[in-house]
């Protein structure tokens, strides 16, 4: 086995570059297999997912369901070019168009996350003849060009000279770091002079993540989606929903929008769509936006679009959050971790707030309570990293892998997960937290 682990080691490290990294000094998970809310890697150590992955396995590993549904796709027809038709396709078309909001009916199917927002926003230009974008400050969209650009995250800053044009972006400052009573107001007030100022006839889409992500779970103030479908509507801007890690059931509902009762234009589908069963998104578009091409040609384009095989195991995870119940679970099992990390709150001084919708939940780590002093600020250089760098270290030796971004620590679980398993994973997150303890003030 040892030889095994370090020629599969060597392999990677020598063949293979990994993303967001620096190459050398590294000592990625090295996964064997994996089965529910577990990998095990190549010495047979079992280790608790506590963010499914990247936050897109959420059925859970392993589930022969979507390997069956990919098989006997494959052996019909694996692979035909996107401009004909099977019975896959249409099958999972009906099936999205029932489980999106409003008149949401019409599916361009892409490759991933950033492919289906590189086509939102095309579509979007094409369908209002406008040029502008608005985007969030703190928000991740993929890291293409187009999408990187929309986005808000700082990687992106190592790129800057290569940004795409026309992205306008806004900030909306979240409540535990708010200074003020009028933080909602004064978010309001914001997108209104920014549009002002940008001309709101200049603008073809608001882009926003129908719940924020990895960003920090950064809550918008109470009504702001509806502020944004008012303002929209006034000035014949189309809004863009970003469910790739909001959407099928992570935060208890279908989707993060639906927490909001407001209805987008489109939504950009991703990740959960096939629980990272295989590479996979869709573009999903209202009745009126689709109407608009039907005799003029719609210039998009992929050419694994409408996947034969990637639409079988859409369709068959779709079938399992249905079958299994576990957009209901998440929610119940959201108000669980709520619940226990307001009890890790009281024992662990480190712990500076909570947000969470479902299961995207975000711990935030400050050196002090009243000040909010953060253990790591925004974009923290690697020196400034240490205490976080050890807190995480810890989590991986205890047996468990979860994201962790600057002092943010996220609980994302695939949402098949129950009650003894998020004690489980509470535990190891409460032991590495001893460390960020003893640098409190």
């Amino acid at each position: 086995m040892g030889e095994k682990k370090d020629t599969i080691l060597k392999n990677n490290l020598n063949h293979t570059l990994f993303s967001w990294s620096k190459q050398k000094g590294i000592n990625p998970l090295n996964v064997d297999k994996a089965k529910g809310v577990y990998l095990y890697d190549h010495d047979g150590n079992k280790i608790i997912d506590f963010s499914s992955g990247l936050m897109n396995v959420n059925i859970g590993h392993g589930d022969q369901r979507v390997t069956n549904a990919v098989v006997q796709q494959m052996e019909k027809v694996s692979y035909v070019t996107p401009s004909a038709i099977t019975k896959i396709r249409g099958e999972l078309g009906k099936k999205l168009s029932e489980i999106c909001p409003g008149d949401l009916n019409k599916s361009f199917f892409t490759v991933c996350g950033a492919t289906g927002i590189e086509n939102a926003i095309k579509l979007a230009r094409l369908y209002t003849g406008r040029h502008k974008i608005l985007t969030r400050y703190r928000s991740y969209h993929g890291s293409t060009i187009g999408a990187m650009s929309a986005g808000g995250d700082p990687r992106r800053l190592k790129v800057d000279v290569h940004q795409a044009p026309n992205f306008v972006h806004i900030e909306i400052p979240y409540e535990y770091r708010s200074r003020g009573a009028n933080w909602e107001k004064d978010s309001f007030d914001q997108l209104d002079r920014i549009l002002a100022y940008e001309g709101p006839e200049n603008f073809a889409a608001i882009v926003m993540e129908g719940e924020s992500g990895s960003s920090g779970c950064l809550k918008l103030p109470k009504g702001y989606f509806k502020k944004l479908r008012q303002v929209c509507d006034k000035h014949g801007i189309l809004l863009i929903s970003d469910e790739v890690m909001s959407g099928f059931g992570r935060t208890g509902k279908w989707f993060g929008i639906n927490n909001y009762d407001v209805i987008p234009d489109m939504m950009v589908l991703a990740k959960g769509i096939t629980a990272g069963y295989l590479p996979f998104g869709a573009l999903q578009v209202s009745d009126t936006i689709a109407a608009h091409f039907d005799n003029d040609p719609m210039m998009l384009g992929l050419t694994y679009s409408a996947h034969p095989t990637a639409c079988a195991a859409a369709l068959a995870v779709i079938n399992i959050y249905e079958e299994d119940n576990l957009i209901n679970n998440a929610k119940e099992m959201g108000k669980y971790m709520e619940e226990q990390i307001e009890l890790l709150k009281r024992k662990h001084p480190s712990i500076g707030d909570f947000r969470n919708t479902g299961l995207l939940g975000c711990i935030e780590l400050v050196k002090n309570k009243k000040s909010k002093e953060s253990m790591a600020h925004f974009n923290a250089k690697p020196e400034e990293l240490k205490v976080m760098d050890k807190v995480k270290a810890k989590i991986s030796e205890l047996g468990m892998y979860t994201f962790s971004k600057w002092n943010y620590i996220f609980t994302a679980p695939p949402l098949c997960i129950n009650k003894k398993q998020i004690d489980e994973g509470l535990r190891i997150i409460s032991e590495a937290l001893r460390i960020a303890d003893e640098y409190c003030e």
